[in-house]
């Protein structure tokens, strides 16, 4: 976590604009877009039909077959609606329980789009050798898990795919039969619903109605089937209708969570249903949103078809790998179970069921699919300053001079667009900045890096070395047509978009950020290490596009067109610049790449931010959901810009926005070019990045995940936990508030951060009401944590690399306690050969003392210590060891002793300088300002094992 307080606002801040308002004309809704239409008509004559709805796809048993090792099942599937139409049905069992469900049209027209799952997987699953499938009269079955207690089950007729727990319906495909991959065909003269019939004579001519016997599933019409028109912009839908249709149902789950981005509550409202919030489904389609809705279930700019189900039983998951626009629909018939309904406009069907049980496992599940978070480089942990514009070098040597004379710590500075000459991003505006190798070295000199934008689109012009070397290589996205270059038009005016699905980009790309000359082209040699890349507008953003985005029948790499992919393209931009970034140099260094876009596989590479939000109070509020929500879904290096993009807030506002800003894993303040420039700034240390790197766990948890069985946490969504830390945030985001209501789950004590104060939780919960007053940020430990931190004001992070730390030891009611601390050079991949130090601390009572110990974690568990990587050995005294091998704890704080000590000295050594503060212990029941013993200095070592014995 980050420890320190709010120093000051450092601008005069004026009103709002009159008006900001979303232009929701821009955009689609589900009555605006064929397929969605479609899909939601199917399940309306579905729920009109009730009990006589049947699915028209059903598996042939003949077909059956079983691998040699069984872990993998294959079958024909069939609809009766079009006999001649093949299907087939694929089912793959992985080592740690996942079932993997794939159908596609087999030997139809044309392809299927099925290459979603190749960029999002981290590696090929491994199946599972302990499976054993047995093909029944009515159903194929399969019995697994450590307790043989996980069953999957196939129904033949109709087609259902069903995951069980002990006898329990955890997961349920086509439970409600609205199953349809539309299947490719040839576009025909309209048939009509009329056919003449006369006798020999050619009299007594009769009109006879031929019936639509598809009618009762498919509709009447041929809904957009060929084309599609939206405001002024046509689709020519070249492969017809190809749309996906699929419920999934949680039979005994009652809250959902997952599917980010939206800006909505964390469990998922309901999108059906008389008393339905919203009426429109979820949908996932990246878009660049201009002043999006503080609550809404329209699409932002990111997409993970992810989604977690959850009760006080178990947790399972589901993740629909498919990167065309979806749609997906939420009911809850029952309080205990839920409805889902995803409809894809393209793609085959590739969902992965997560058996679970538990939050953790999930979380570990879909880190094995698509890989973690890896480690960032520290600094990046810390305040990043931004803001469109600062539009020169001076521009930026004065922020830095105004943050240092005001000794406010600060880790990054930012450039948006403006450095560029007419945007042709690389290129320097000469007359603003002269001197960017310069201006960066001076920002470098005191720790601090550069973080500067690098849009997608490229200017159309061959004086733009960038835009001439891909037009030459012939690496652009192409329009409908397949030639020649698809042109948009962006901030750069008339533009082209590189196409990252082509193999010949992503070297080429690489190359153009190297800092040295190349023999290749162009290269950035006004650049240095210590510049990091902002990848913005990669939803596509297109200012004259539909839906300010690209047309769908623009043509990529294969012979794809921009709807099978849409979700999925801006994942590849940010991931070869973040190659581009980490390989630019003799030494590979960790990237710092901060994308607006992202798709399911983005975590491993990049950050995140929740868009062009507002400055207003429910903005404050809705980040704080979607940055949890991104957490489910595995992209937890995320933030919402603090201070909000759009809007001049309020000193009060901007004040309790850094204070959800520092407990955000990501933490920039970001203005328009409109809005009055805001600097604030606090300290915070690296945050629980190691733990999310190698169990995927995320860095900011709600309830649900820490109380898995608490049904009263299942829908809290304004505090939350960081990490394991034991650190417990409840934000403010309301005007004028000096008190609020804080939910503790357990059985357990609960400090106040800065009071030391002692609240008191209960096995059936507990609310509290806490002072929050404007200076005062709710910040709790969690009986039986201890919390590392170093707390020495410094310009910036690096800086503090030799610092000392403290401990806060929060005694929990049987007086124990634990902590960890995990350090490396933060810059380097050196922890990956073992170079880092990772500890921990625990304190344990017996019967006359408390002993406060420090122990190696990494020699215990290597194969647990990097991400990514196993470590074989490790070894305690490598270099990072010895480079940090002073560092110290130089103050241990002991919240919750029982009785004042008589000594405290470290073990087998000398009595320590002390002082005691009587107060509430941690195991009465009663609440007060809680016992501290303040232990001054034990002078030891961070890096060695000690022990502190308290009698």
């Amino acid at each position: 976590m980050r420890s320190g307080v709010i120093f000051g606002v450092l601008a005069a801040l004026l009103a709002f604009p009159d008006a900001l308002a979303l232009k929701a004309n821009d955009f689609k809704t589900c009555s605006k877009s064929g397929f969605c239409r479609r899909g939601r008509a199917l399940s309306a004559r579905a729920q009109e039909a009730q009990a006589s709805w049947k699915s028209p796809y059903s598996l042939d048993p003949s077909s059956v077959s079983i691998s040699p090792d069984e872990a993998t099942v294959k079958a024909s599937v069939k609809s009766s609606l079009y006999p001649d139409i093949k299907f087939g049905l694929e089912l793959r069992i992985h080592d740690d329980g996942v079932v993997r469900v794939i159908m596609d049209e087999v030997d139809g027209l044309r392809k299927r789009y099925d290459e979603a799952a190749e960029w999002a997987l981290v590696a090929e699953p491994k199946m599972s050798k302990t499976i054993s499938w047995t093909a029944g009269k009515k159903d194929l079955r399969a019995v697994y898990g450590e307790k043989k207690n996980i069953q999957i089950v196939v129904s033949y007729d109709p087609l259902r795919v069903t995951l069980l727990r002990n006898g329990k319906e955890q997961i349920v495909l086509n439970g409600r039969g609205l199953l349809h991959m539309e299947h490719f065909r040839s576009k025909t003269v309209k048939e009509t619903s009329e056919e003449v019939a006369s006798d020999s004579s050619g009299e007594g001519q009769e009109v006879l109605q031929v019936e639509n016997v598809r009618a009762w599933f498919e509709g009447e019409s041929e809904d957009d089937w060929w084309e599609e028109t939206f405001s002024s912009w046509t689709d020519s839908k070249p492969k017809g209708p190809e749309s996906l249709s699929l419920d999934i149902s949680f039979p005994n789950h009652g809250n959902v969570y997952g599917i980010p981005q939206h800006a909505t509550n964390l469990s998922l409202p309901s999108t059906t249903g008389d008393d339905a919030p919203y009426s429109d489904p979820y949908r996932l389609y990246n878009a660049d949103v201009f002043e999006y809705l503080a609550s809404s279930s329209m699409s932002l700019y990111g997409s993970i078809p992810v989604m977690h189900a959850h009760s006080a039983d178990s947790t399972v998951g589901v993740f629909n790998a498919v990167g065309s626009e979806t749609w997906i629909d939420i009911s809850y018939p029952t309080k205990k179970s839920t409805h889902t309904h995803w409809i894809s406009e393209s793609g085959i069907m590739d969902v992965f069921l997560l058996p679970g049980p538990t939050p953790e496992q999930i979380f570990t599940q879909y880190a094995r699919l698509t890989g973690t978070t890896a480690l960032p480089p520290h600094w990046s942990l810390g305040y990043h300053q931004c803001r469109w514009n600062y539009v020169s070098s001076d521009d930026v040597r004065t922020v830095q001079r105004r943050f240092d004379e005001e000794d406010m710590p600060v880790d990054v500075f930012w450039l948006d667009i403006e450095y560029a000459e007419d945007h042709k991003y690389f290129i320097w505006d000469s007359k603003t900045f002269p001197d960017p190798v310069k201006m960066t070295d001076d920002v470098a000199a005191i720790g601090r890096k550069m973080v500067v934008i690098v849009d997608p689109h490229l200017k159309r012009t061959d004086s733009y070395p960038i835009y001439k070397e891909a037009s030459d290589m012939d690496i652009l996205v192409k329009p409908k047509s397949g030639e020649g270059e698809y042109e948009g038009w962006c901030w750069s005016g008339s533009s082209s978009w590189i196409d990252h699905f082509n193999p010949a980009s992503w070297d080429w790309w690489i190359s153009k950020f190297k800092t040295n000359k190349i023999d290749t082209g162009f290269s950035w040699t006004q650049s240095t290490e210590d510049i990091h890349i902002w990848n913005d507008m990669n939803e596509p953003s297109i200012f004259n596009g539909p839906e300010i985005t690209m047309p769908k029948d623009s043509i990529h790499y294969g012979g794809w067109e921009h709807r099978d992919v849409h979700n999925i393209n801006g994942m590849l931009f940010h991931d070869n610049t973040a190659q581009a970034i980490r390989f630019r140099g003799d030494v590979p260094k960790r990237p710092f790449v901060l994308t607006r876009s992202f798709y399911a596989g983005s975590q491993r590479i990049s950050a995140m931010w929740t868009g062009d939000n507002l400055g207003t109070w429910e903005h404050m509020a809705v980040g704080i959901k979607m940055v949890l929500a991104n957490g489910i879904a595995g992209m937890t290096f995320a933030g919402a810009d603090v201070g909000g993009f759009f809007g001049n807030p309020e000193p009060e506002m901007l004040i309790r926005w850094y204070q959800v800003g520092i407990f955000s894993p990501f933490f920039r303040a970001h203005a328009h070019i409109d809005t009055n420039d805001a600097n604030l700034s606090c300290w915070r240390s690296p945050t629980k990045a190691l733990e999310n790197s190698v169990t995927g766990l995320p860095i900011v948890r709600p309830h649900y995940v820490m109380f898995p069985k608490d049904p009263v946490g299942f829908a809290i969504d304004d505090q939350f936990f960081i990490g394991s830390s034991g650190i417990l945030v409840k934000p403010i985001t309301e005007k004028e508030i000096t008190e609020t209501t804080v939910y503790l789950p357990d059985d357990q004590v609960y400090y106040d951060y800065f009071t030391h104060y002692a609240y008191r939780g209960s096995s059936q919960g507990n609310y509290v009401t806490v002072r929050a007053e404007l200076h005062q940020i709710p910040v709790f430990i969690r009986g039986g944590s201890i919390l590392p931190t170093r707390e020495r004001p410094r310009r910036s992070s690096p800086l503090m690399k030799h610092d000392p730390f403290t401990l806060r030891v929060a005694l929990s009611k049987s007086g124990t306690a634990r902590g960890e601390l995990y350090l490396d050079d933060g810059v380097t991949y050196s922890h990956q050969q073992g170079e880092l130090v990772w500890r921990e601390f625990v304190a344990e009572p017996s019967a006359k003392t408390t002993r406060i110990s420090s122990k190696d974690l990494a020699s215990a568990n290597p194969s647990q210590t990097v991400d990514g990587v196993m470590l074989e050995t490790y070894n305690p005294k490598n270099a990072f060891v010895k480079e940090i091998e002073e560092v110290r704890v130089e103050k241990v704080v002991v919240l919750g002793l029982s009785n004042k000590p008589k000594s405290v000295k470290v073990e087998n050594g000398a009595e320590l300088y002390w002082e005691y503060i009587p107060g509430v212990p941690a195991s009465d029941k009663k609440e007060g300002t809680s016992s501290v013993l303040h232990i001054k200095d034990p002078k030891v070592i961070v890096t060695e094992d000690w022990a502190i014995v308290i009698s």
